[in-house]
């Protein structure tokens, strides 16, 4: 399976370690955002099949960011990332929008499990 994935994160260690991640398993990394407002941008110039994005940002959380991408493109698929695992974070992402939670630290075959169950 190929698709177009925009990461979004603002630590570069943590998008550097996605992008290898996607890229050993045939994913495409065609675009990354280090806060929300840059990831609303880029989303709507690039048009990703799916974007990973983190909660914990600058400028524009993930959350907010989910928030207004799905306003522009109602069928976005998203996944959020973050280290904190807290049920509140995890719940008001998917009620947000986003398709699937991964926590950090990465572990590569629940990030692959997600990005294909939201593919699906």
């Amino acid at each position: 399976m190929s698709a177009n994935i925009m990461i979004v994160d603002d630590a570069a260690f943590m998008r550097m370690m996605l992008k290898d991640i996607l890229t050993k398993n045939g994913f495409t990394v065609i675009g990354e955002a280090e806060n929300g407002a840059v990831a609303l941008k880029k989303y709507m110039e690039l048009q990703p099949d799916l974007t990973i994005m983190d909660i914990t940002m600058p400028e524009m959380d993930g959350l907010q960011a989910v928030k207004e991408i799905r306003k522009r493109n109602p069928k976005a698929r998203i996944i959020m990332c973050s280290a904190m695992g807290q049920q509140s974070m995890v719940i008001e992402a998917i009620q947000s929008g986003a398709r699937d939670f991964v926590v950090k630290p990465f572990q590569a075959e629940r990030v692959i499990e997600a990005i294909t169950k939201a593919l699906g």
